[in-house]
């Protein structure tokens, strides 16, 4: 008859490594934390730099294991989002960014004097309203009046012109940094007369303050009942 000894042994074994393995993921999800909120307040400060507040700054580090990653002092993929911005006093929705290659020292859990996190490339997704678009819209095209709505999923440009009301879909493209707004078909009861000055007027493009980050404007884009500006910067660097 077999002894229950070595059936015990192994119980014991199995429990041990269930415990260390629990242990392992709360250090680990532990030590994320800090960092993730010393993160947060380290871009909060260099967005501070290019005008931009938020409502609340929060940090998700990305991969497989974050001791690991902090091992290698390097970070494949951080998402920085910032609710409810604003960027040169502009109310923004919301603002994500996607950090890429992002060098991290292990003094950053420690508070350590001077530590500093360099990122090689970020690309943002910054959220306006329709609204905000149109007040940027104004002052670049002198068309006072103008708003700026998406109806049916699609951006449109109202105002009264001449006497006239028109209500006319635009297509947004980024063009040499700027918003150009192509225009769409207009009633046949719009003069062709007011077409063409709403048509000059509108290719004037639309003229975007610095972004965060000093970002280049890349694209636009609608989604929902919003409008969607993405961009790049590179290099960035966080300091504590």
């Amino acid at each position: 008859m077999s002894s229950p000894r070595p059936r015990r042994w192994l119980r014991r074994l199995v429990v041990t490594v269930l415990v260390l393995a629990v242990l392992a993921v709360v250090v680990d999800r532990a030590a994320a934390y800090v960092a993730e909120n010393q993160l947060a307040s380290m871009a909060d400060k260099k967005a501070a730099q290019y005008d931009v507040r938020s409502a609340d700054t929060s940090v998700k580090i990305g991969g497989f294991g974050f001791l690991p990653q902090l091992v290698k002092e390097n970070f494949s993929k951080v998402t920085l989002t910032m609710e409810r911005p604003t960027f040169s006093g502009i109310p923004g929705e919301d603002l994500k960014v996607q950090l890429h290659d992002v060098q991290v020292p292990r003094g950053l859990l420690t508070g350590q004097a001077g530590a500093a996190v360099t990122i090689d490339s970020s690309d943002l997704r910054l959220q306006l309203s329709p609204r905000e678009l149109s007040r940027l819209a104004v002052a670049s095209t002198g068309l006072d009046g103008l708003s700026l709505e998406v109806v049916g999923g699609q951006l449109h440009a109202k105002l009264s012109l001449r006497g006239f009301n028109a209500d006319v879909p635009i297509t947004p493209k980024v063009q040499n940094g700027r918003i150009t707004l192509a225009l769409g078909q207009l009633s046949d009861s719009i003069p062709s007369f007011v077409r063409t000055a709403l048509q000059n007027q509108l290719a004037r493009g639309i003229t975007i303050p610095e972004l965060p980050f000093g970002a280049q404007l890349t694209g636009i884009s609608i989604v929902d009942n919003s409008v969607v500006l993405t961009a790049a910067a590179k290099e960035l660097k966080f300091s504590a």
